[in-house]
């Protein structure tokens, strides 16, 4: 399969910016490249374990996305273009000018994995499957994990966040909903942490198959699960599948303006007591999140930080 690349030219401190844009408008499928050194913090970015160490101008970054061959993407490229216009009045993105070529899926799929290699958070060794299980210590909780399409590896600041706050939180038997699923990561973690259940939502279809194969990966039963695709701020029959006051936790690592969206609907899927977890949220915008909960009508507990992100705990 053929899919179309287009690539924004900017510079490396407006990369969370602009791939918070391109996720604003469904766009997940996201590449950056940079010369920013390894040991820098900002390495790759939103998107940091994909990225090699290279050598070059440290101003210079692409973000690329994909649009599949066939795919009428003009509107869509041009609402990209006013926001990249208007982000201009606020902050240096650099050019912003958007190029096109051409790539192959299988390029695509397999050709960063020479990038993203095992690491930890606290005592949890997050393990991609392309690498052998060697030495790992007793004390460590294994995840396995391949991104495939659907991003979500562990490594960024959000995922972090949601995964501390986890640990931090989550009671044995409690029943979880993950909304913006993506990879599957953070039901996985719910589940070897003691979840009884898990429930999920996303709005790209590959997301299942890539959460699928990474319950398979992790030996576990993906009849725990019951993931669907659809929005909730706008469907009603999924937030008819989902109940009400069913779950103790509902995690959100997504985007500070869907979280906005989404909250109106948040509170009656939990239980009295149940917490919201929230990440994705750039520092910029938490008042304006930390603002939606609490008008939602929940207690905020706790706030963290992490690089530019922000995590929101609060309860019902």
């Amino acid at each position: 399969m053929k899919w179309i690349c287009y690539t924004i030219d900017t510079i490396p401190e407006a990369e969370d910016v602009i791939s918070g844009i391109l996720m604003e408008h469904d766009i997940t499928n996201i590449e950056i490249k940079d010369n920013l050194p390894v040991f820098d913090e900002k390495q790759g970015g939103v998107y940091e374990e994909l990225q090699p160490d290279v050598v070059g101008d440290v101003n210079d970054c692409q973000i690329c996305f994909y649009v599949e061959e066939g795919v009428n993407a003009t509107t869509l490229i041009e609402r990209i273009h006013m926001a990249l216009e208007d982000t201009k009045k606020f902050m240096d993105i650099g050019s912003g000018k958007i190029f096109v070529s051409e790539t192959d899926e299988e390029d695509w799929r397999n050709n960063w994995k020479q990038y993203f290699h095992a690491f930890e958070i606290e005592d949890i060794l997050f393990l991609p499957t392309w690498e052998d299980e060697k030495d790992v210590p007793k004390d460590k909780m294994v995840v396995r994990i391949d991104p495939g399409i659907a991003f979500g590896t562990g490594k960024h600041e959000t995922t972090q966040l949601c995964i501390r706050q986890l640990k931090k939180h989550l009671k044995g038997n409690d029943a979880v909903l993950d909304l913006g699923f993506g990879s599957g990561i953070l039901s996985i973690v719910a589940l070897k942490l003691g979840a009884k259940s898990v429930a999920g939502t996303d709005i790209d279809e590959d997301c299942i198959l890539s959460a699928k194969e990474n319950f398979k990966n992790n030996d576990l039963d993906y009849g725990k699960t019951s993931f669907y695709i659809g929005n909730l701020c706008t469907d009603d029959a999924l937030e008819e599948k989902l109940g009400s006051e069913c779950y103790d936790v509902v995690v959100a690592n997504i985007l500070a303006d869907i979280i906005v969206d989404m909250m109106p609907k948040i509170p009656a899927r939990l239980k009295k007591g149940g917490l919201f977890i929230s990440s994705g949220i750039i520092d910029f915008k938490a008042d304006e999140v930390r603002d939606a909960i609490e008008k939602a009508g929940l207690k905020v507990l706790e706030e963290n930080h992490q690089g530019e992100w922000v995590n929101i705990t609060a309860v019902k």
